[in-house]
């Protein structure tokens, strides 16, 4: 099967799409991230593990919340070729409407998860963090409507703004001694400001317009999506649920933390390329052999960074946790080595299910996201007594499970299976974990934590670009090399 090529107009206009929509998002998203990363190490400094598991024991209820409130329709908007004014407005209006009534269940229901928890200042932060929906749903069809056009630049720059903005109270905050409302306040304003210029800088503006036809034919897709949304993120925050519930706040923010850096390197990549490449596959549904093309090589260009950050990452997590966070998160340290494997295959989970949305095959992601869930809920009930390193053992059991499921029927429809789709991500996981060997070993000498990080870090990057380049990789070739020489001659010519 062929990539991209220049010979080939419609192929080369993807690559300089999806190239450009990399650039900002990328943008957006590693500054976003390690304006973040600063801010949360700061904040962690501050405030203890209790003050981060508190946050955490409400996840479930204000992700569910806010899956509800999008129900699916940003991706319907998205993938539908001719959306209108009457479709954005219709999606507006819904997005505020169901979030008013999903605050006031939340509302009525603080109480009684402060009663569930046996902490009774969750009712009161409850009740302020869940005005997070109301807002954030009067921005929803801007964002979807940012990422349909692959305006990019836009979403870049109002997330390193409100970032900035929200970091800074947050960090002020917690100097003053709010302790968990700084983590509160900061949620609040990173929100509203990201309305307020979402609102300022979009093309797009709302009107009171409601279609029933429009509703029906957008929510017939997204219905199915939300359903799918619903299982995973009830399953993604039950984990959490239980530790609160029957561990303590301490337990739940050091494996909150654990688990925090590998979604953070995973979720930074994967974001760059996720938002970039929906909307292009979206627009390849109608030519299947170009979509598998550009989706086989998304495979490999979101596995040849990621694969390598984890495993590396994995080999360096106490050292890093003790120079970053000091010595009190050191009960981090294993959970985060075990999350570093279970977020591995994400990016190939996550793109076989794009793909299937793309189709229009939101039945199929369903059934996917029933028989996963039925499975990892039951291995959850089963760890749970057992404690939370079990817990963490059980979604790295799971994680494995879920690639071979998700890849079904991409095989089937495509005959694009687990073991043909191996090929294309299997050599990364081979060079990232032996390039990653001397970085681990290193951890074992009596080295300072800083050089530790430090030469284990460029010498297994070196190593894995040596591996790279023997092996004649395309993607590192056509990306990092090519980019950096063209960057070069750009330099030379001005």
């Amino acid at each position: 099967m062929r990539y991209w090529g220049a010979d080939n107009f419609n192929m080369g206009e993807i690559r300089k799409q999806t190239i450009s929509g990399v650039k900002w998002t990328a943008i957006e998203n590693f500054s976003l991230k390690f304006i973040q990363f600063f801010v949360g190490i700061v904040l962690a400094r501050m405030l203890t593990p209790a003050d981060y598991g508190l946050i955490g024991m409400l996840g479930i209820f204000t992700a569910v919340a806010s899956t509800f409130v999008d129900s699916g329709m940003s991706n319907a908007l998205i993938r539908k070729q001719n959306a209108d004014n009457n479709d954005y407005n219709t999606v507006f209006i819904f997005n505020i409407v169901v979030s008013c009534l999903v605050y006031v269940i939340l509302f009525f229901a603080a109480p009684y998860i402060a009663v569930f928890f046996k902490s009774p200042i969750l009712c009161d932060i409850t009740r302020v963090i869940s005005l997070n929906l109301i807002i954030g749903s009067l921005a929803g069809v801007q964002t979807a409507y940012f990422n349909k056009n692959l305006e990019f630049k836009n979403l870049a720059g109002i997330s390193v703004a409100t970032s900035i903005v929200s970091g800074v109270i947050g960090i002020a905050m917690a100097y003053m001694g709010y302790g968990v409302w700084a983590l509160v306040w900061q949620s609040l304003v990173s929100t509203l400001f990201s309305t307020i210029f979402k609102w300022y800088i979009s093309k797009w503006k709302p009107c009171l317009q409601f279609s029933k036809a429009s509703f029906q034919d957008l929510f017939g897709y997204g219905s199915k999506l939300l359903a799918s949304s619903l299982l995973h993120t009830i399953y993604t925050n039950l984990t959490t649920l239980f530790i609160g519930k029957f561990y303590t706040p301490n337990a739940l923010g050091f494996y909150s933390r654990g688990e925090s850096w590998p979604t953070l390197l995973e979720g930074t990549i994967i974001g760059v390329l996720g938002k970039v490449t929906f909307p292009i596959l979206a627009k390849l549904q109608d030519d299947k052999g170009k979509l598998l093309t550009v989706y086989r090589k998304y495979i490999q260009t979101t596995s040849l960074p990621i694969f390598f950050g984890l495993i590396l990452l994995c080999a360096l997590s106490r050292p890093l946790i003790c120079l970053v966070l000091t010595d009190k998160w050191l009960p981090a340290v294993p959970y985060m080595q075990i999350f570093c494997f279970v977020y591995l295959l994400d990016n190939v989970c996550i793109l076989n299910l794009n793909l299937l949305q793309v189709l229009g095959r939101s039945d199929l992601f369903l059934r996917l996201e029933i028989i996963k869930k039925s499975i990892s809920v039951g291995m959850l009930l089963c760890a749970v007594p057992f404690g939370v390193m079990a817990i963490c053992i059980m979604k790295l059991i799971y994680a494995q499970i879920a690639v071979i499921v998700n890849t079904y029927y991409t095989g089937k429809l495509f005959k694009l299976g687990y073991f043909q789709q191996l090929k294309d991500f299997g050599p990364y996981i081979i060079y990232s974990v032996i390039a990653s060997i001397p970085a681990f070993l290193l951890t074992y000498t009596n080295l300072s934590n800083i050089l530790i990080v430090m030469i284990g870090s460029i010498t297994s990057a070196i190593l894995y670009s040596m591996f790279l380049i023997i092996s004649k990789d395309k993607v590192f070739k056509e990306y990092i090399v090519m980019g950096f020489m063209n960057r070069l001659k750009a330099i030379r010519c001005k």
